[in-house]
């Protein structure tokens, strides 16, 4: 079932880091002078809209003066909004894909949020159809998407993907073994798309953040995000022309610590 890609440590549980950036910073990168990334009249197409993020993205875009919102699931749901078209659309399937591209041809932006996260996800028993089974979900289906509406966006002024990622696309929890790795792959996909797509007046932001309250994280006992606070931010860095959005402390204090060695990240290695 592809939902939101919400699943991330929370700040009190996420590997530690030797230094943290400052709360204060939601975004990390320069600003490109060609792309404008405004919501204002745009038409954006979400995938997993019916989800916790996902419907937190639908209404924002709708506030910050987009005209129309594609809002794709594999069960879609009614809105009681003209400007929302709900599609049917599993980001596994590639009729499905084709044919929301074919329906969707004024796209100027698309939020690649769908994706699974299991409860049981140890790297070592978790059975490998089901690691598949996320690698489809939250790897191949968004690189579809982005292969389907890269030209679509190209033709209408180049446009944005916004590429939800994870605190864990930079760092490793038992508990999320495959899903960690899905998002680590999504990561390093997202950045070599960035390079690709810049000549088209394509940006791709990226986006990272811990543990947030939506049906995803149901039965974790950690201290989360409000969805709300996470679709701002990464909003925000639409608009402000970010590549990269880190929206909490947890991603950026993970972030902060990659370029140190393991042990930084994971001290309980050291005994």
């Amino acid at each position: 079932m592809s939902t939101d890609s919400s699943a991330a440590p929370s700040a009190q549980t996420a590997p530690s880091a030797s230094a943290s950036a400052s709360a204060s910073t939601s975004t990390s990168a320069s600003t490109p002078p060609s792309q404008d990334g405004s919501l204002n009249g745009a038409v954006v197409l979400i995938t997993g809209a019916n989800g916790g993020l996902g419907r937190e993205f639908v209404s924002q875009a709708l506030a910050r003066g987009a005209v129309k919102v594609y809002a794709t699931a594999r069960n879609p749901q009614d809105w009681d909004d003209a400007r929302v078209v709900p599609l049917a659309l599993d980001v596994t399937s590639e009729a499905d894909i084709a044919s929301v591209a074919a329906a969707a041809q004024d796209t100027t932006i698309v939020i690649n949020n769908a994706g699974v996260s299991p409860k049981d996800d140890d790297a070592l028993t978790t059975p490998l159809d089901a690691v598949r089974r996320q690698f489809e979900v939250n790897v191949y289906g968004p690189l579809a998407i982005n292969r389907a509406f890269a030209p679509i966006l190209g033709a209408n002024g180049g446009g944005a993907f916004i590429q939800v990622h994870s605190a864990l696309s930079w760092a490793s929890m038992p508990a999320h073994g495959a899903y960690g790795a899905t998002k680590a792959a999504l990561w390093s996909l997202s950045n070599v798309l960035r390079i690709q797509l810049a000549e088209q007046g394509t940006r791709v932001l990226g986006l990272h953040f811990g543990y947030t309250d939506t049906p995803m994280t149901n039965g974790i006992d950690s201290p989360k995000n409000d969805p709300a606070d996470i679709v701002r931010a990464a909003l925000d860095g639409l608009d402000q022309g970010a590549f990269e959005v880190t929206a909490d402390d947890t991603a950026r204090r993970v972030k902060s610590a990659l370029s140190s060695p393991p042990e930084v990240l994971y001290p309980f290695l050291v005994k």
